[in-house]
């Protein structure tokens, strides 16, 4: 018979294994769960491939979502890693000699400063004085970049050239004629063109504006230079090189600017009826364009940079279509090139050196329907459905449009253009 004693002895001795026994399970329970979730997190990161190619951001971007969406305002000292370096994709490329990635990595760039005692450069303007000392710049870092676009089979990229601050436009775009689908069991990727802002007292806010738009749509391209006129033909260059990088399979490009009204059933309906395979470049094209000497005028050139009398023909910078293949010998052109501060000339010059004659077509309108912004077929929905390029349209103007061309639009006769 057990006394008293004995009985509290036993009694105490379980309470410890109990309690031991308590503290050994929570610990390996919080072990297997620390254990577990990196293999739970790449399981699920390689569910989110697309089409084939591993999702390398998911692990990444499931671990640090939530400290995302917390930290985002917070201004840091520190810059973002440049998404390419972050997502280390290794894109499908057709030439060995390519690079796999941008490779791009330092913005430092100074003047040529051996053309300050030459006559010539010192009799010209302030601005194209400070093209010519930079312009052997020729590529500059990501801000921003996106090589899972071309994943998988695309078969119309719509490339829209905007600026920092014009977001209104840009999401507009996205809810119109922009928006990425499948259209005929083809699919349809879009993506924007932004240089930095250009202007210093805004470019702190805008910029993180933009993060944000990135970090919610993901579909700007940045680059690490300023947003300006004379920089639109680094604009173009800088895609061309990285569409080459990771664009193999692209089919077609739609290129244009951020105020332009599209209408991509009538660029699918072109494309199924042209009979050009090869080398096909269309739009508002311009032939015996001449380089204007009035100072005063926007597009002023002065001799010393252009001496000849007329332009190669080129499409208007607003809207124009061209085939993959095409695109990619643009580029390797383009480097050989002296860069042109006109970049609707420059690609110009380039199809010349190609031997490639842009197509002129009357459904590319880059001045509007007619040049008269007062008369009323610029506002007319039933010419906008016969059309495939519009230009010059406000955001509000723009959405207005597309809502009464996609609604029920009865129109007397269809306008032949396609």
């Amino acid at each position: 018979m057990i006394n008293s004693r004995d009985r509290w002895k036993v009694y105490k001795g379980m309470s410890v294994m109990f309690l031991l026994a308590v503290v050994a399970l929570t610990v390996v329970q919080r072990g297997s769960i620390n254990l577990g979730t990196p293999s739970e997190l790449s399981r699920q990161a390689r569910m989110d491939g697309f089409e084939g190619v591993e999702s390398e951001t998911a692990l990444e971007e499931k671990n640090n979502e939530l400290a995302n969406v917390k930290k985002f305002w917070k201004v840091s000292k520190s810059k973002p890693l440049p998404k390419a370096a972050a997502i280390g994709h290794k894109p499908r490329i057709t030439e060995d000699s390519s690079p796999r990635t941008w490779d791009v990595t330092s913005s430092n760039c100074t003047a040529n400063l051996n053309l300050s005692s030459q006559s010539w450069f010192m009799n010209l303007e302030d601005n194209f004085k400070q093209f010519m000392l930079y312009r052997h710049c020729r590529y500059f870092p990501m801000t921003f970049n996106h090589p899972e676009t071309c994943a998988g089979e695309v078969y119309l990229l719509m490339v829209i050239k905007s600026v920092a601050t014009q977001h209104d436009r840009r999401e507009v775009i996205r809810k119109t004629w922009g928006k990425e689908r499948v259209l005929d069991g083809k699919r349809i990727k879009t993506l924007f063109l932004l240089g930095k802002p250009s202007n210093e007292a805004e470019r702190a806010n805008h910029q993180k504006l933009v993060e944000y738009e990135d970090y919610i749509y993901g579909d700007i391209l940045q680059w690490d230079f300023l947003d300006s006129f004379f920089n639109l033909t680094l604009k173009e260059t800088h895609f061309l090189k990285w569409f080459h990088i990771y664009c193999p399979t692209v089919r077609y490009v739609f290129k244009g600017d951020d105020d332009v009204f599209v209408n991509v059933k009538n660029i699918f309906e072109y494309l199924e009826s042209s009979s050009q395979e090869k080398n096909l470049f269309v739009g508002d094209v311009i032939f015996n364009a001449r380089p204007i000497r009035n100072k005063e005028n926007k597009y002023y050139i002065p001799e010393a940079l252009y001496n000849k009398n007329v332009y190669p023909p080129y499409a208007g910078g607003g809207g124009f279509l061209m085939d993959g293949t095409l695109a990619r010998r643009l580029h390797w052109v383009s480097d050989t090139l002296e860069l042109y501060p006109i970049d609707d000339v420059f690609l110009g010059m380039c199809l010349e050196v190609l031997q490639v004659t842009p197509i002129k077509h009357n459904a590319f309108k880059t001045f509007g329907l007619v040049r008269d912004r007062k008369s009323r077929m610029n506002r007319e929905p039933c010419f906008f459905r016969s059309m495939i390029v519009v230009h010059k349209l406000l955001p509000l103007d723009l959405m207005h449009m597309w809502n009464l061309v996609n609604e029920d639009l009865v129109c007397a006769q269809k306008v032949k253009i396609l």
